[in-house]
């Protein structure tokens, strides 16, 4: 009668233990990045010539594009990760 689907977030010390869990007491988590077509194109053009960037093409690309390193960084990482699903 009384039945759950095993996770901790339902029992009794459901806050407690979703905090615990996700680790983010007190902290909110970033928003979501949205990039412009024109952000996502020219990530895209610099992906096709080379899929790793070194420190300061990174710098350079961030301020072009008016975002931060940790984005840049970010974008490509995730870029690589699709390519390999689709390989």
């Amino acid at each position: 009668a009384d039945e759950s689907s095993g996770y901790e977030s339902e029992s009794t010390g459901g806050e407690r233990a979703a905090e615990a869990a996700g680790g983010t007491r007190g902290r909110q988590r970033r928003a979501r990045t949205a990039f412009t077509s024109e952000q996502v194109c020219r990530l895209e053009k610099t992906f096709q010539r080379q899929k790793y960037l070194g420190a300061s093409e990174r710098r350079k690309l961030a301020a072009a594009l008016q975002l931060s390193e940790m984005q840049i960084k970010t974008w490509f990482q995730n870029r690589r990760m699709k390519l390999k699903r689709q390989i």
